[in-house]
């Protein structure tokens, strides 16, 4: 599918890429629970303006633990091994220090 670049908040008309798109996630300085961050229009030279994370509502104490445990494990794996492969999979990895604060988010769960 042909598509345009689009003006970012500097100024600069950028591409959509994984790496665009990554590039607006960095710009995030904190995550936390509940939060509602946005990454559209997000500073950087080459941050795509149009870009936004995909979310999990996952509630933070599970009925199941054993199911629990597994999820929790599931969301590591994500984080550590899964995101080689999301570039193949259409999506932007995660920069490391957004990564590290989801790690952080997913300590909490139960």
């Amino acid at each position: 599918m042909s598509f345009g670049s689009v003006s970012n908040s500097t100024g600069k008309f950028v591409k959509a890429s994984l790496s665009s798109v990554t590039e607006a996630a960095a710009a995030v300085s904190e995550l936390a629970v509940n939060s509602a961050i946005s990454i559209t229009n997000a500073p950087g030279k080459d941050a795509y303006p149009l870009a936004s994370f995909t979310w999990l509502l996952i509630p933070q104490k599970s009925n199941d633990r054993a199911k629990g445990e597994e999820f929790v494990t599931f969301l590591y794996w994500m984080l550590d091994n899964g995101q080689p492969m999301a570039g193949n999979l259409g999506y932007a990895p995660l920069p490391q220090k957004v990564a590290a604060q989801v790690r952080k988010l997913v300590a909490k769960l139960r």
